[in-house]
């Protein structure tokens, strides 16, 4: 379960990022005067960071510790990525100055529409300020962030979200080379002037991953790989036996809730995005701790399901600090719980070098051979 934005505090190049003392989890808590999160800080989520409200002294029920970001940038998809086992070995283009013309005019004349703005921006300010042309003049609102992403937003009464997705088809068609960014995104929106509010129709056209994954190596020995919510537009749906949409955090759990008891051998893999889309990227720190309640609140039930040869992981992609003026990802360490009736309790996994440490870990629990970073399934399995 990957707890979309979850960080735990800057990595040593934050700096270069503009991220100096991000800290999602730690700033978060200290926003809102501490955290009550039982079932985290009975899997060890204090003993790795320094959180308010949560205890350190806990013998932790699993194994925990912290992994670093190999890859450059701060994507969802270069962390997704890494943590199926793929490192970049360069960023993702950024446009901080908008696309350039040839990339612009391509793009209108393949979908015959002039496009408004072409400036990073955030998705909620750039609806109410330029949602009313939008309507006059039906030209989609093209804007991107500091993230390697090419965001479509339309009202759906204006440009249906089927043809939305398909804009972000043949941008995705187009956007290759130099220009290979790593997301396009359809955001449809909905509402009325003064009143605009982004649906749950959000898309991602991804690339496709540069090298094997995880899910690959399963996919191709037979196990199953169900993906749940948006994780599987992060892979170009590669690697996946079955992808199951969700709207956000509590349908991801319902989901996770029905599917894990289905699976006789293979990996569940969810995103829960709420944390990062609705409550990080909108300095929302209050929402964000009440995310995590709520999440902490299902763990039990999510706990509950684990035979003896399950294991549940936990962990991040990236950080996106409710608390900092920045309303973008931030470059941190994410956390690494795992539990399960076979894993060994207070298990310190100290900080590890890359978040292709898990997929190694868990090709090695499979018997898949290695792959990624360094395994440390035989650290923390009482069988091994």
């Amino acid at each position: 379960m990957i707890v979309d934005g979850g960080g735990v505090g800057a990595l040593p190049d934050a700096d270069l990022y503009g991220d100096r003392g991000s800290h999602t989890l730690g700033n978060t808590a200290a926003a809102v005067g501490g955290l009550f999160l039982p079932e985290l800080e009975s899997l060890g989520i204090g003993k790795v960071t320094e959180i308010m409200g949560i205890s350190a002294a806990v013998r932790a029920d699993g194994a925990y510790g912290k992994m670093a970001e190999q890859s450059p940038g701060k994507d969802s998809i270069s962390g997704h990525w890494e943590l199926m086992g793929v490192i970049l070995p360069r960023a993702f283009p950024t446009y901080p100055e908008g696309f350039p013309p040839e990339v612009v005019s391509a793009f209108e004349h393949r979908v015959n529409r002039k496009v408004l703005w072409n400036r990073p921006a955030s998705g909620t300010e750039i609806i109410a300020r330029l949602g009313d042309e939008h309507v006059a003049t039906g030209s989609p609102i093209l804007y991107t962030s500091a993230d390697s992403v090419f965001q479509l937003a339309a009202h759906e009464d204006v440009i249906p979200p089927d043809e939305l997705y398909d804009m972000c088809e043949a941008a995705r068609f187009l956007l290759t080379g130099e220009h290979a960014v790593a997301r396009v995104i359809a955001r449809p929106f909905r509402g009325c002037s003064g009143s605009y509010e982004r649906t749950r129709g959000r898309r991602d056209f991804s690339l496709p991953p540069v090298g094997e994954t995880l899910l690959d190596r399963m996919e191709g020995a037979g196990l199953a790989t169900w993906g749940v919510g948006k994780v599987g537009d992060l892979f170009a749906r590669r690697g996946f036996t079955k992808i199951e949409r969700a709207g956000g955090n509590e349908d991801c759990v319902l989901k996770v809730l029905e599917i894990f008891p289905k699976l006789e051998a293979g990996l569940l893999l969810v995103t829960l995005v709420d944390f990062d889309m609705l409550w990080g990227h909108r300095n929302n720190p209050e929402a964000f701790a009440e995310g995590l309640k709520s999440f902490d609140g299902r763990l039990a039930a999510i706990r509950g399901m684990l035979e003896d040869d399950d294991v549940l992981v936990i962990t991040a992609d990236h950080g996106c600090d409710p608390t900092t003026p920045s309303t973008d990802h931030s470059r941190e360490h994410v956390p690494v719980l795992v539990s399960g009736p076979g894993v060994r309790e207070d298990v310190d996994l100290g900080t590890r070098s890359s978040f292709s440490d898990m997929a190694a870990t868990l090709a090695d629990g499979f018997g898949l051979g290695p792959l990624g970073g360094s395994s440390f399934f035989r650290e923390i399995w009482t069988r091994a």
